[in-house]
């Protein structure tokens, strides 16, 4: 063992050295590189005498590099020696048997590289050296062989890889050249090897045969498709006795002839000549070759689509297509290693196809529908994981959810091509399930998914006619009692099912008890499982919006049924699980629904007041006796306490929602009363416990809904309620305090005028607090939580105060008490209208100046409201918002916001010249246009303009004053 020997050992085996010991092996393996021609000869003769693998590998490697980096310095007269060398150890005297694979591949890569470079300009006999030395009784060389083409598939032929412009060149020089020279005489080694090593090593055979898989997609196809090689293939495929993976070698020839490209003729007269016929009538078999299945029906099927039409080739390519048909159903119902995405596809295409379809044809969509029904069908393993869903049950139900989606889309072109046949399959799969205890949970529940995405292609008027076998399956829908009920999904597919057919009760009202029972028994609101429970009240809270006026001879049933659901929603066992479950389906919806129907007026009003006062008076007797027990204790916001209380007025707050002001204050003012009282106990929580936050929420989400249906009669409450809403709160109570107000505000107008005086000061100084000038940091923790509550909270002040001036409201800042945040705010006015980068911010805060303007200031030189205010204005505002901001590099007039901002800054403008007149003109055109270089006879033109009546003629000519201005200062001007 010399010293390049040891150390290509060091370099491979790094644990048996020190570092610097292998570093220093690496140094002397990369000097050995430096010069080509000495290097060829050292591995050339390493790889002919040393037994040593990773020496042979590491030679072989330096071989590979140099040709693919280093090919143009290696002197011409080196190349014959390394082409002869190489030849020779792929053939003559090729690698030992007992070679790793590893150390043949890398040979037959430095090979295959060597072709790529030279064949055939520079060295066209490669082929014809290696195949004449292929002797049949040479496993070795055949071996090699088979390991050369495949490495020339891989570096160079193979399209199944991105390849640069070079590279499909070089492809196309070689195969070029292979088709011209050799390709026959391979196709015939591939024969002899197959023939001669089936028996005595399958592994060879099966070598050759998946290399000739790769080349005939670009030979010529009767080399391999021919009376020869058809036989040979099929007889591997068939044989009883034939292994695996010869078999599926074989198959995978055969499907690349299938799959070889060819105008649709000989296409077809290719697949007629296959004895795949002979696979499709073995079971075990086409199990075994899915992949061969489903090509040859995807070719057959692209052959009859273009032939389809012809006269003598049509029907004898749909007898083709068709005779594939029941092996694609065979592995789509019993092979679960399928691609069922890949048969999907065909099965869709298939089916696109179709426009008037035959008997037979008929036939195979029934049977596509039984693949889909197998398909979505969950596996049973999973069935207690689905019930109570645990993280398995949840990642099989999505899973299951990804997977259906291309099954539904073939489901939907099933259902628009044979409707009455998929009603039909539909009907036979519920009756099964009704009439049968055997049918398992997840059979019955594919069969309601699949009613369920029927009705998706079905118009809105077919179900409310019950078209077709829909006003047979429907009825029977809605009295289904199926054995599986308990279980969550099919109780769940069932239900909303029921919703998806709910306009047919709409019009067949003799079936509103059977639709009443379906949400009310234990299929719906009382079935045992939570999930399904409240889901059923979602469900039937929509169902109610629906049918709402034909359920009133019903009332007394459904309140019934609802009795004990809402005792258990408002029951004493506070910290079930069950009550904190998370979500918007929560079981208030059971109360909205309830709501609903209460609030018609085809409700006499006695019975109205009667069931309602049924439904308030215990909720607030509950409320009453919690507060009365938890004076004497601080609650947590997570106690048991806090979270009835909570529930109780989620469920008040749904019960509202199906009432309204004209009804609540009108037509039925004892409702009124009621509500008005209701309140009045849910605002005694918030004077007890109004720093617990979960509970103000609720309050104030109850208040909005009071707001609306109370009207001014709840002004009463007010004083108390806002009082208490702004008792330490923080930035995101302040937001929502302020949507109150808002609220407050557009509903009633003037009318809140003196509420608003005495709160503001205690909103403004709030406000101002949480807003002030460092209250934005700018360092690298300015996205957190905190800082977007803060531009949210400043957000929401703009718009009370853009509220407050356009609601005729401005004189509550010049109330007494509310005076001294004047100047405060206004400061804020301007400085958010120059500089914000929210530009509808900045548009708000112009149209409340000019609000203000118009309340606060009289024409020309009367007296104001405001002392000041029109200084303030015309030296202040004109200048800086309306002409420094609009200068201002950031002012981008492509921006549509800016815009806006734009055309409300010139309506500013021309408010002011109105009201202010000369005043206005004479400081604007002196002071601001000359400090912006504005030239005089633009300033004069500015002035023309403004006294005109045409603003969009204004706009045009200021923004195109604007845009010289910034070209002449060429960004020089600083905003100040």
């Amino acid at each position: 063992m010399d010293d390049l020997e040891k150390a290509i050992l060091l370099v491979y085996e790094p644990s048996a050295a020190d570092p610097g010991l292998r570093a220093q092996a690496m140094a002397f393996c990369e000097q050995a590189k430096a010069d080509p021609s000495a290097l060829f000869r050292l591995c050339l003769d390493r790889l002919h005498r040393s037994p040593l693998v990773p020496v042979q590998f590491w030679c072989l490697q330096a071989l590979h590099d140099v040709l693919v980096l280093r090919y143009s310095s290696i002197p011409p007269a080196d190349l014959p020696l390394l082409r002869s060398s190489l030849i020779c150890l792929a053939s003559d005297r090729p690698l030992p048997h007992s070679s790793p694979p590893f150390l043949r591949n890398k040979l037959a890569q430095v090979l295959a590289t060597l072709i790529r470079l030279e064949y055939p300009t520079l060295w066209p006999s490669p082929f014809l050296h290696l195949l004449p030395r292929l002797p049949s009784a040479e496993p070795l060389a055949v071996d090699m062989f088979a390991r050369l083409l495949v490495a020339l598939d891989d570096d160079l032929l193979s399209q199944d890889y991105p390849r640069s412009p070079e590279e499909v060149a070089a492809a196309s020089r070689v195969k070029d050249s292979m088709r011209h020279q050799c390709v026959p005489q391979i196709a015939r080694h591939w024969f002899d090897a197959v023939s001669l090593y089936r028996s005595s090593a399958a592994a060879l055979a099966a070598a050759a045969l998946d290399t000739m898989k790769r080349y005939v997609s670009w030979i010529d196809i009767t080399l391999v498709a021919n009376d020869a090689f058809i036989p040979l293939l099929f007889d591997l495929i068939l044989a009883p006795g034939s292994p695996e993976q010869l078999r599926s070698a074989a198959a995978g020839c055969v499907l690349a002839i299938v799959l070889k490209r060819m105008d649709p003729r000989s296409k077809f007269a290719l697949l007629r000549r296959l004895r795949v016929n002979q696979v499709f009538a073995d079971a075990d078999l086409v199990l075994k070759l899915v992949t061969l299945i489903t090509g040859y029906a995807s070719e057959a099927l692209e052959c009859y689509k273009k032939l389809g039409s012809e006269e003598i080739e049509g029907p004898f390519s749909l007898e083709l297509l068709e005779e594939a048909l029941p092996s694609v159903f065979y592995v789509m119902q019993n092979c679960e290693e399928v691609d069922s995405g890949n048969v999907v596809d065909f099965l869709s295409d298939y089916v696109s196809t179709m426009k008037s379809p035959s008997q037979q044809q008929v036939a195979y969509l029934g049977q596509i529908l039984e693949v889909i029904r197998v398909q979505i069908c969950y596996d049973p393993a999973y069935r207690s994981n689905l019930n109570i869903p645990d993280k398995i049950g949840r990642e099989e139900e999505d899973q299951m959810s990804e997977r259906r989606k291309e099954l539904f889309t073939l489901f939907r072109s099933v259902c628009r091509v044979v409707p009455d046949v998929t009603q039909l399959f539909i009907r036979t799969l519920l009756a099964n399930a009704l009439s049968s205890s055997e049918m398992s949970v997840e059979e019955v529940e594919a069969a309601l998914t699949l009613f369920y995405r029927y009705g998706e292609t079905v118009s809105e008027e077919a179900i409310r006619t019950g078209g077709g076998l829909l006003g047979e399956l429907i009825p029977m829908l809605l009295l289904a009692r199926f054995s599986c009920h308990l279980h969550r999904v099919v109780a769940l597919v069932y239900l909303e099912t029921v919703s998806r057919y709910i306009k047919f009760v709409q019009e067949n009202v003799q079936y509103i008890p059977h639709v009443l029972a379906a949400f009310l028994d234990e299929r719906g609101i009382h079935h045992p499982n939570l999930n399904v429970s409240r889901r059923a009240s979602y469900l039937f809270m929509r169902a109610v919006k629906l049918l709402k006026a034909k359920l009133v001879p019903f009332l007394d049933t459904i309140l019934q049924s609802l009795q004990d659901t809402v005792a258990h929603f408002t029951s004493v066992d506070w910290m079930s699980k069950e009550l904190k479950c998370s979500g918007s389906e929560d079981g208030s919806q059971t109360f909205e629904a309830i709501g609903l129907l209460l609030g018609m007026e085809d409700v006499l009003p006695e019975k109205q007041s009667e069931y309602l006062a049924a439904f308030l008076n215990p909720l607030c007797q509950q409320v009453k006796a919690l507060l009365l027990d938890s004076k004497v204790q601080e609650l947590e916001e997570s106690s048991a306490k806090v979270v009835a209380l909570q529930q109780i007025i989620m469920a008040l707050n749904a019960l509202s929602k199906g009432f309204n002001e004209r009804l609540v204050i009108g037509s039925r003012p004892m409702v009124g009363i009621m509500f008005k009282q209701t309140l009045d106990v849910v605002l005694q929580i918030l004077v007890m416990f109004p720093n617990i936050k979960p509970l103000r929420n609720k309050i104030t989400s109850f208040l909005h809904r009071m707001v609306d249906i109370l009207g001014t009669s709840i002004f009463p409450c007010l004083h108390v309620a806002l009082k208490q809403l702004l008792v330490e709160n923080e930035p995101k109570d302040m937001v929502d305090f302020l949507l109150l107000i808002n609220q407050l505000i557009c509903k009633f107008d003037t009318s809140v005028g003196s509420l608003l005086e005495e709160i503001f000061p205690a909103i403004a100084s709030r406000l101002f607090v949480f807003l002030s000038s460092d209250a934005f940091s700018s360092g690298s923790g300015a996205n957190t939580e905190e800082i977007r509550e803060l531009q949210e909270l400043q957000r929401m002040l703009y718009t009370f105060l853009h509220v407050m001036a356009t609601h005729d409201l401005s004189s509550v800042f010049l109330a007494p008490n509310c005076k001294g945040y004047l100047d405060a705010i206004m400061r804020l006015l301007l400085l958010t209208s120059c500089t914000h980068k929210d530009m509808l911010l900045r548009k708000l805060c112009v149209q409340i100046f000019v609000k203000l303007i118009k309340d606060w200031c009289t024409n020309n030189n009367g007296e104001d409201k405001v002392p000041g205010f029109r200084s303030y204005i015309i030296e202040k505002f004109a200048t800086e918002c309306c002409l420094y901001s609009v200068l201002d590099k950031s002012f981008e007039f492509r921006d549509a916001n800016t815009l806006l901002l734009f055309g409300e800054i010139v309506l500013a403008q021309k408010v002011m010249y109105e009201k202010f007149g000369d005043a206005f003109i004479i400081h604007f055109l002196s002071k601001g246009l000359p400090a912006a270089h504005c030239p005089q006879d633009l300033a004069e033109q500015y002035y023309q303009k403004l006294q005109g009546n045409d603003i969009k003629t204004l706009k045009s000519f200021y923004q195109s004053l604007i845009e010289n201005l910034k070209q002449h200062q060429n960004g020089s001007f600083v905003f100040r």
